[in-house]
């Protein structure tokens, strides 16, 4: 018997991004408009957000962008 193995993907979409966030994905790209959340990478004509920026952004309470990048180094 196999044992299913779940693989956090690195990349969201939008509509899983506004999943995690609880919010619709007009929210997020308003969010990202007005530079209160990570920016998506664009993959051709894909947008979508890395995990990991999405996660720091949240642990540090959702400060704005300028904020969390002036006192956190990549």
């Amino acid at each position: 018997m196999k044992t299913p193995v779940t693989v956090e993907r690195e990349l969201l979409s939008a509509k899983e991004t506004a999943a995690v966030l609880g919010v619709s994905t007009r929210h997020v790209f308003r969010l990202v408009r007005l530079g209160r959340m990570p920016k998506p990478l664009r993959l051709g004509g894909l947008v979508k957000w890395r995990r990991a920026d999405l996660q720091r952004w949240l642990a540090a309470g959702c400060p704005p962008i300028d904020e969390l990048d002036a006192g956190c180094e990549r």
